[in-house]
């Protein structure tokens, strides 16, 4: 139980970095929405707790990325939030799209350039 509340502590640390260091920019989907979505997937991605709710949060932040603005912010924020996340499986991470049952043409990692993507939809 110690390690549970340690990694959503460290999570926790972890956006309000990302939130203060995010660029703003047109994208109606910010840095805060993308955590918002996908803050049930923590567990998942750190192996510290089931798949639980994670998919209604991908489908969820899928569904809000409607732009190419929106896409790359989403894409650049999943990107830092993958960075900055201690303990992160990226094989996990990387699968959540696919598991959820939504198609995005690029992995969540930290080394995603999300400018390559911007034409599709995430």
């Amino acid at each position: 139980m110690s390690r549970m509340i340690k990694s959503m502590c460290m999570f926790l640390i972890a956006t309000v970095c990302l939130v203060v260091i995010a660029p703003r920019g047109d994208a109606a989907v910010g840095c805060g929405t993308v955590v918002s979505y996908m803050k049930s997937c923590i567990p998942y991605v750190t192996n510290t707790g089931p798949l639980g709710g994670c998919c209604a949060g991908v489908k969820g932040l899928y569904s809000a990325a409607k732009t190419t603005p929106d896409r790359q912010s989403a894409c650049g924020c999943l990107k830092s939030l993958a960075r900055i996340t201690p303990g992160i499986d990226y094989g996990k991470a990387a699968g959540l799209p696919s598991q959820c049952g939504v198609s995005i043409p690029y992995e969540i990692s930290p080394s995603t350039d999300c400018s390559k993507y911007v034409v599709l939809k995430f």
